[in-house]
C-alpha cells in the first residue's frame, strides 16, 4: 500500500489545517445530530411496530444505514484511498464485512449490553487510524507498520457491534428475529457496494488529476480531524451521561 511522504510545503500544511479547522467547525456545530450507527425515529417506530419475518423491509433499512452512515463511508474511503486494483478492494472490503457482520448479527441475537459511548468512541478511532496509517505516521513515529488486513477486521468487529447496540436499543420482537437479522445484514452489504462503487468511481477520476497527490494529504489529515470529533463528542457523551 502506498503511503504519502509527510514533508510536505509550508503551502500544502496551511492547506491542510485550513481544511481541517473547517471539517472541525462543521462536525462541531451539527453534534446534535452526530451519533454514529443512528437509527432514525421513522425507522426505530417500524422496527418496535412489527412482528414476524419481514425481509424486504429490514434488508431496505440495512442498505440506507449503510449508504447513510458517515462512520462507515469515511472508514471504508481510508481503506480504499490507495488500494489500485479490484482484488486488494475486495480483500481488505470483505475483511471489513466479516467483521461488521459478525459482531452485529451476534450482538443483536445474543442480547450483547455494550456502552453504546465506548463502542462509537472507538470507531471513531477507526477513522483516525486510518487516516494516519494512509499518512505514513506509524512508520516515520514508530518505526513499524501495524497490520491492516487484520486492522480492518478487528475494526470492522467494532462497527457491527456499534450498529447492535442501536438495534437492541428498539427491541426487534423475537418472532423472525435472525431471518430479519440476516436481511438487515444482506442490505447492509448491499449499501457497502452501492457506497463503495461510489466511492471508486469519484477516486477514479481524482487519481487521474494533477493535483491528487497534492491533496492526497489534506483529504487524510481532514479525514483524520473529523475521526477525533467523532471520539471526543462520544467520550463527551459518555461522562456527560453517566
Amino acid at each position: 500500500m502506498i503511503k504519502l511522504n509527510m514533508g510536505w510545503s509550508g503551502l500544502s500544511l496551511h492547506r491542510a489545517i485550513f481544511f481541517s479547522c473547517l471539517v472541525l467547525t462543521i462536525l462541531s456545530l451539527s453534534t446534535v445530530h452526530a451519533m454514529a450507527h443512528n437509527v432514525t425515529e421513522g425507522d426505530a417506530g417500524y422496527i418496535q411496530e412489527i412482528w414476524g419475518v419481514n425481509l424486504i423491509p429490514f434488508m431496505y433499512l440495512g442498505a440506507k444505514h449503510m449508504v447513510t452512515g458517515y462512520d462507515h463511508i469515511l472508514f471504508l474511503f481510508g481503506v480504499v484511498f490507495f488500494l489500485y486494483r479490484l482484488q486488494h478492494v475486495a480483500i481488505y472490503v470483505s475483511l471489513f464485512a466479516l467483521g461488521h457482520s459478525t459482531t452485529m448479527l451476534a450482538g443483536v441475537y445474543f442480547g450483547w449490553n455494550v456502552n453504546a459511548y465506548i463502542i462509537d468512541a472507538i470507531i471513531g478511532l477507526s477513522v483516525v487510524y486510518k487516516a494516519l496509517d494512509n499518512l505514513g505516521a506509524f512508520q516515520r513515529w514508530f518505526g513499524f507498520q501495524p497490520d491492516t488486513k487484520a486492522a480492518t477486521l478487528i475494526f470492522g468487529f467494532f462497527h457491527g457491534l456499534g450498529l447492535a447496540t442501536k438495534i437492541l436499543d428498539y427491541n426487534i420482537s423475537p418472532e423472525g428475529l435472525l431471518p430479519n437479522l440476516i436481511a438487515f445484514n444482506v442490505g447492509v452489504e448491499l449499501g457497502q457496494i452501492l457506497a463503495l462503487y461510489a466511492i471508486l468511481i469519484a477516486m477514479g477520476y481524482w487519481r487521474r488529476t494533477v493535483g491528487f497527490w497534492r491533496h492526497a494529504y489534506t483529504a487524510n489529515v481532514v479525514m483524520m480531524s473529523a475521526g477525533f470529533v467523532l471520539m471526543g463528542y462520544q467520550i463527551t457523551g459518555f461522562f456527560v451521561s453517566a
